[in-house]
């Protein structure tokens, strides 16, 4: 069984979107998901947060876009009585597809799939766009809904963006233009447990080794050896959290061959070992972030 929960939003059907205005914040929610994107602002606050199986400090201030149904929480240090948390829910349908195909929504596409990796936007963006989400705060009709759009393109051209989560644990890809691309990573998705070969994949789209090599480091902006340890560590962050299952038993489960090379990738892209992760997941969890 699951141990993080799903919250039942109060948005409603006639929505756009809805600003939730949280003084005093206490973090007492505990690690949750649901079907609605969340723009989330933290501030006069220092702790951990959690998105999908990233685990980071964050202080002063925080501002982060989850995906749906993408796992977070904040643990605020609640030594701050001027915590404050503003949080911006808007449904999956807000835009149609049709929308968003068209040329000038483009950024708002990209950060839209990226979100469900979540989303971190730099200080400079939090500086720049705080005193809007503030006065989002104060106002209401079509006006606010203007002023939210605007705020949602001013997010998805900003710089320094830095994605969160593995792009295997919330079972999404990166968008990619080339269906070669895609006929591969699908592929390794559903094999990441066995040895995988890389002439085994080129063959697959009829390219030479090291041709196949260039081009999917171009596509992907990783080696292919890379991109697999990605997916392994993304599932296996996942069982760590959700099952009972000992650290061997995930390793093996994730296709590592052995647990000295589990360890030395996993602590590589996560910054902990296996048994750290679990450990900071469990305290989060009872925690009651």
């Amino acid at each position: 069984m699951s141990i993080i929960e799903r919250e039942i939003t109060p948005i409603k059907d006639e929505d756009f979107f809805i600003v939730l205005n949280n003084y005093n914040a206490k973090f007492d929610f505990p690690v949750h998901y649901h079907p609605e994107f969340e723009l989330n602002f933290v501030f006069n606050s220092n702790g951990k947060r959690i998105v999908g199986d990233s685990i980071l400090e964050y202080s002063a201030s925080d501002l982060v876009l989850v995906g749906p149904n993408t796992p977070h929480a904040w643990m605020g240090n609640n030594n701050h009585d001027e915590a404050r948390v503003i949080t911006i829910q808007f449904q999956q349908n807000l835009f149609s597809q049709e929308t968003l195909d068209r040329k000038l929504m483009t950024p708002v596409r990209e950060m839209i799939n990226k979100s469900y990796r979540g989303i971190l936007f730099s200080e400079e963006t939090q500086k720049t766009i705080s005193k809007r989400i503030l006065k989002l705060c104060d106002i209401s009709g079509f006006d606010s809904f203007l002023e939210f759009l605007s705020i949602l393109y001013d997010l998805s051209i900003s710089r320094n963006q830095t994605l969160l989560s593995s792009a295997s644990f919330v079972n999404k890809f990166e968008n990619s233009k080339s269906e070669r691309i895609k006929i591969v990573s699908d592929f390794i998705l559903s094999n990441y447990k066995n040895n995988i070969k890389l002439k085994e994949a080129a063959d697959m789209i009829n390219m030479s080794e090291t041709a196949f090599s260039h081009f999917f480091k171009r596509h992907t902006h990783r080696s292919f050896t890379e991109y697999i340890h990605d997916v392994r560590v993304g599932n296996a962050a996942r069982l760590l959290i959700e099952s009972e299952d000992s650290i061997a038993e995930i390793c093996y489960e994730c296709g590592f061959n052995n647990l000295s090379n589990f360890n030395r990738i996993f602590k590589k892209k996560k910054g902990c070992t296996p048994r750290e992760f679990k450990t900071s997941q469990e305290l989060i969890l009872k925690h009651k972030v």
